[in-house]
C-alpha cells in the first residue's frame, strides 16, 4: 500500500518567542514493513540551524534552532510510505514460548545472557512499574500460558473493557489514573498495556506512527482530520534446538484497535518512532524564550495513493 502523510503543526505566540530550539520526530525510517520514498520537514520562518541524526533507537531525530523573533511557527512533515504486510512472518501465538519463562528468560542472574530488549524492561518516565498493572497483566497471563497469546488476549482485554474517549486525558495523565478510570485515549491505552507486561518482568515498547482511517460510505476523506497514533509492542524470544531461549521478534500490538501483528499491526500502519514510552518519541518539543502565552494546532492527513 502506498500511503502519503501530511503532519502539520502550527504554534501561535503572544509576546512574541526571541528565540527558540526545537526537537522533533517526524520522518519516518524505512524497516522491513516500509520503505520510505520521500521524506521532508518544512519550517517556517526558515531555522538559522537545521540537522538530523539517528538516537539510540534508530529513529529520525530533528533538531532546529530559530534565532530571530517571531509570533508563530509552522512545521509540516510530508512523506511517501510503501507499506507491505508480506513480511508479516512470525510463530503462531500457541507457538510462542511460555511467559514464565521469557521473564526468567530476563530475571538478573550471574553469567545470564544478555538481549537488547533488556532496555525496556525497567519504569520509564510514562511507565511505572506498579501491583495494579501486574494484577490487571496476570488476569490474562495464567500459568504456562504462551507469551503471545497471553498478550494478545490483555490487548483485547484493554480494547473490549476500556472507553476510547478523545480529550478525557492528556499527557499528564498518569497511566495508574487511566487504568482505574478504564477510559482514555490510544497513548493511554498503549502505555497501560505496556506498564503491565514490564510490572510480570516481560519487555515491551511504545510505538507512534499512523493509520490510515475509512471515511463512511459516501464521504470524502477529511483533509487534516486524522490524527498520529501510539501502540505498543512486545518481545518474543524464540526458542533454539536445545529448547533454549534466545534473540526473538518483536511482536506489535494495538489496544485501540484490537489489531497484532509482527514488526506492524498491518499494511494501513506507518511506524514513525519507538522508545520506551512517550518521552522518548514526542513528535515536537522545545525550549522557548518568550511567548508565554501560546496556542498549537495540529492537523494529520494519512491518504493512499
Amino acid at each position: 500500500m502506498l500511503l502519503e502523510i501530511i503532519h502539520d503543526t502550527h504554534y501561535s505566540y503572544d509576546p512574541n518567542v526571541e528565540i527558540a530550539q526545537h526537537f522533533a520526530h517526524l520522518k519516518p525510517a524505512s524497516m522491513r514493513t516500509q520503505q520510505v520514498l520521500m521524506s521532508e520537514i518544512q519550517v517556517s520562518p526558515k531555522p538559522a540551524w537545521f540537522e538530523e541524526n539517528l538516537d539510540n533507537y534508530g529513529n529520525i531525530c530533528t533538531f532546529f534552532s530559530l534565532q530571530n523573533r517571531h509570533s508563530e511557527l509552522a512545521i509540516t512533515a510530508k512523506s511517501l510510505i510503501q507499506t507491505n504486510s508480506e513480511v508479516n512472518l512470525g510463530p503462531k501465538p500457541y507457538d510462542t514460548p511460555p511467559w514464565e519463562l521469557v521473564r526468567e528468560y530476563f530475571r538478573y542472574h550471574s553469567k545470564t545472557q544478555w538481549d537488547a530488549a533488556s532496555e525496556f524492561l525497567f519504569t520509564s518516565p510514562f511507565v511505572s512499574l506498579r501491583p495494579e498493572f501486574a494484577q490487571f497483566a496476570r488476569v490474562n497471563f495464567t500459568n504456562d500460558k504462551p507469551i503471545l497469546e497471553a498478550a494478545i488476549d490483555l490487548m483485547r482485554c484493554i480494547y473490549s473493557e476500556f472507553h476510547y474517549a478523545s480529550k478525557s486525558t492528556d499527557i499528564g495523565t498518569p497511566a495508574l489514573e487511566a487504568l482505574n478510570n478504564r477510559e482514555g485515549v490510544c497513548q493511554d491505552f498503549a502505555h497501560i498495556l505496556i506498564a503491565s507486561l514490564r510490572s510480570i518482568g516481560l519487555p515491551a515498547k511504545y510505538i507512534s506512527g499512523y493509520i490510515l482511517t475509512n471515511p463512511p460510505p459516501g464521504q470524502a476523506r477529511l483533509i487534516g482530520g486524522d490524527a498520529s497514533h501510539a501502540w505498543a509492542s512486545v518481545y518474543i524470544p524464540s526458542i533454539n534446538d536445545n529448547g533454549d531461549l534466545s534473540t526473538g521478534l518483536w511482536c506489535d500490538l494495538d489496544p485501540t484497535n484490537n489489531r497484532w501483528g509482527y514488526d506492524t499491526p498491518g499494511e494501513d500502519y506507518v511506524h514513525l518512532a519507538q522508545g520506551r514510552d512517550y518521552a522518548d518519541v514526542s513528535p515536537i518539543r522545545g525550549v522557548i524564550h518568550g511567548g508565554a502565552d501560546h496556542v498549537m494546532d495540529v492537523a494529520v492527513t494519512v491518504m493512499p495513493v
